[in-house]
């Protein structure tokens, strides 16, 4: 029986001696069993149209389990495409789906064309810019591959490559991989990507964002020609264009899920100006509301969300911080954490959030505004999935309130503005031009001038968020 290597974020498989196998476990079925040539299971499938209905029953069967019997739009889309196999070039948020809409059909290849997995040489790679990201496409992997047996492993930086480097020796079919760690295992001889059969490039425009650049174009050059590829990117700037060209066949398939602005008629925005100096206190006071229940709190600057995280933590408002200086185990006790409610903010930077999937996200807040309009929108994705209503709260400083008219020019409306709490500045409403441009450095971190004449101190209510 092919054995299904099982990773979560901080759960890699390790030796649990020097020389030891690590940690593997054979998946079966939980009921019902299953036939050995076909994968097919014993119980009733309900899937019976649809592009559901065009996967082996095995997968079917998984994507069953997991509760869901209509497809997203690009998975409509996508799936078809990528059976018939066509190279995908596909614009599409976080949260449409898209992971389901590339590694259904790549389960569903693999099992039907089933061969031997060789020593270090994988049959699918799935690249992605973030730990985070990388591991729940792994988890996805399993979910949907339980019943099909699919083996894989997950690699990226900040952990050891022992693990990996031992899963990789034993054989997987699917490697799923952070560009970095990837090259490094290259070059050490552990992977070699020539028999590759199915290439996936995702969050393209982020990996540009991060400087990736010569990395992809390092590991697509390690490709074989003879290849079915898929690219997807959340905006398709002009760089992001240029390197799909080189990636994907002429006659791609093109897969366009909001590529502008994702669906945020169920996102409740608001913005609150304030002085920099008094955002903490605007923070620590909004989360008194009970109706916050899970929080991403966005910020620009590693620095900037360890320090927000101490000040909520010191105001005993469970809190963690996740940035690309923490190591692998802290973020993944921050996520699980998070996850589980034990933390209720997550505080976080773009880089580091970009692709984490948490269900039940009530409110997202913007701490420090992006430089860069399309950020808001990845960031206030984060709430309102799955049918679920959202809040996204924004501060915004004198320094930022051209971040602010940039937003607002790409959603073209502007976001309502709430100006009953204390902590109200009509100096960060009023400023224009010149104001909003970004503060020196270094300038001694006290309160900038002006600061009491633009807050309208009030003793009266205070409503941060509509309650549900």
């Amino acid at each position: 029986m092919t054995t299904h290597h099982r990773e979560t974020p901080g759960s890699l498989p390790h030796p649990a001696h020097p020389g030891q196998e690590p940690e593997v476990r054979n998946q079966k079925p939980e009921d019902g069993g299953r036939t050995a040539e076909s994968g097919t299971p014993n119980t009733e499938l309900r899937i019976s149209e649809g592009v559901f209905a065009l996967l082996l029953p095995a997968i079917q069967r998984a994507v069953q389990e997991e509760g869901y019997t209509e497809p997203t739009p690009i998975q409509a889309q996508a799936i078809p495409l990528l059976m018939a196999g066509r190279d995908v070039l596909g614009c599409a948020q976080t949260g449409t789906g898209k992971t389901a809409a590339f590694v259904l059909p790549l389960l569903h290849h693999l099992a039907g064309h089933r061969r031997p997995s060789a020593s270090g040489r994988p049959r699918a790679l799935i690249l992605a810019p973030t730990r985070e990201l990388a591991a729940q496409i792994g988890d996805s992997i399993r979910a949907y591959g339980r019943h099909a047996h699919a083996t894989y492993t997950v690699i990226f930086g900040g952990v050891g490559q022992h693990p990996q480097v031992y899963a990789l020796r034993n054989g997987v079919e699917i490697v799923v991989a952070t560009p970095g760690r990837l090259l490094d295992l290259m070059q050490q001889g552990f992977v070699k990507l020539d028999q590759v059969e199915y290439f996936v490039l995702d969050e393209a425009d982020r990996m540009l964002d991060m400087g990736f650049l010569p990395d992809m174009r390092r590991v697509i050059a390690a490709l074989p020609p003879k290849r079915q590829s898929l690219f997807f990117s959340a905006t398709l700037t002009h760089d992001a264009l240029t390197l799909a060209r080189t990636l994907v066949r002429p006659d791609a398939g093109h897969v366009t899920i909001a590529p502008e602005q994702p669906a945020v008629e169920r996102i409740a925005q608001k913005v609150y100006f304030v002085d920099k100096p008094d955002k903490d206190a605007l923070l620590i006071r909004m989360l008194r509301d009970p109706a916050m229940d899970k929080i991403i709190v966005f910020t620009q600057r590693k620095h900037i969300a360890n320090r927000v995280a101490e000040k909520l933590h010191a105001a005993r408002i469970p809190s963690a911080a996740i940035h690309g200086n923490k190591s692998q185990s802290a973020r993944t006790q921050a996520l699980n954490g998070f996850r589980t409610g034990k933390v209720r903010a997550l505080v976080a930077t773009d880089i580091a959030a970009r692709g984490i999937d948490v269900d039940g996200i009530t409110h997202v807040i913007n701490y420090e505004l992006p430089n860069e309009p399309e950020t808001y929108v990845h960031r206030i994705g984060r709430t309102a999935r799955a049918g679920a209503a959202g809040d996204a709260v924004s501060f915004c400083s004198a320094e930022e309130r051209d971040y602010l008219r940039d937003i607002e020019r790409l959603l073209r409306r502007a976001i309502d503005v709430d100006t009953q709490h204390e902590f109200h500045s009509e100096i960060a409403r009023r400023a224009t031009g010149a104001a909003a441009r970004p503060p020196p450095r270094n300038t001694g971190g006290g309160r900038h001038s002006g600061h009491g004449q633009g807050r309208q101190a009030r003793g009266g209510s205070f409503h941060p968020t509509r309650h549900r």
